[in-house]
């Protein structure tokens, strides 16, 4: 994967706004899970304050991936659309304040530093968004499937019955 480095607290105070495409291909865990290698994802990274003037960053991934149904193993489309507010803190323990602080799960709180690898942001925003086991709401080509479930099994106790007359 291509790193892409920022200073996030420098991002965040600039209110700096950055955008592009990723291959899927180019991000390892993301890849691992994808049918179709050759997709991309668009991001979106914006920096600014939140209400308290804690520096946070707003991060969009959008796109469509194809995964393994786990039912029925044919690949599956997967629309991602996620975004997510970073609130930046400098050490483990001031995320762990302001996270009480602000009590809210819509957000994230997260140890910032001057060496932010965003393409790592992007990939983990996109496995959050992911399903764990994903699955057709109707899978395709099922037919023969639905005839196996649909005919009825002898019950053992009728076959008992049958040979006891």
């Amino acid at each position: 994967m291509s790193a892409f480095v920022i200073d996030a607290f420098e991002f965040s105070r600039l209110k700096e706004r950055r955008e592009g495409d990723v291959s899927i291909a180019d991000m390892a865990r993301l890849s691992a899970e994808s049918v179709n290698k050759s997709a991309s994802l668009h991001w979106t990274l914006q920096g600014g304050a939140d209400s308290l003037n804690h520096p946070q960053l707003i991060l969009t991934v959008s796109g469509e991936i194809e995964l393994m149904c786990q039912r029925c193993m044919t690949p599956l489309k997967f629309a991602v659309e996620s975004e997510s507010v970073l609130i930046l803190a400098k050490t483990d323990e001031r995320a762990d304040e302001i996270d009480i602080l602000l009590a809210d799960d819509t957000v994230d709180v997260i140890v910032g530093s001057k060496a932010m690898n965003v393409m790592e942001l992007i990939e983990d925003e996109a496995l959050l968004a992911i399903p764990l086991a994903p699955k057709h709401d109707i899978c395709p080509g099922n037919a023969v499937l639905d005839d196996l479930m649909s005919t009825k099994k002898a019950s053992p106790f009728d076959v008992l019955k049958g040979l006891k007359q």
